[in-house]
């Protein structure tokens, strides 16, 4: 899989730098609370991402919404998510008009409230 053409350069290196940024505040107060860096989703689905952050080992960060109405913060394999394959070869796909206007807490709390990600 090729970063860059799904995440796109400047969204790449803005992941890269909040997870390098946040790993040594990981577990403490001084954890930071991103806003989004961008959003992916399934066009066949209801799958849908939020990343905020990427780590040392190549794990995403961020919230995701596999449309079970249980939307959850956690870590992504972006590999996992390149895998699945939908209708005609549809993969993942990255929202280039979608623009965070608030930090990923605020969409996990509306998102739990919802049952669903509204981003």
């Amino acid at each position: 899989m090729d970063l860059v053409a799904l995440l796109g350069r400047e969204a790449l290196d803005q992941l890269l730098a909040n997870g390098k940024e946040q790993e040594p505040l990981k577990g403490s107060r001084a954890e930071r609370d991103f806003h989004p860096v961008l959003k992916l989703f399934l066009p066949w689905t209801s799958g849908t991402w939020l990343l905020t952050e990427i780590d040392s080992d190549g794990l995403a960060f961020g919230l995701a919404d596999l449309g079970f109405g249980t939307p959850e913060l956690g870590y992504i394999s972006l590999d996992e998510i390149w895998e699945v394959k939908g209708p005609g070869g549809l993969r993942v796909e990255r929202n280039i008009h979608w623009k965070a206007t608030k930090p990923l807490s605020e969409y996990a709390m509306e998102s739990r409230q919802r049952g669903y990600i509204a981003a």
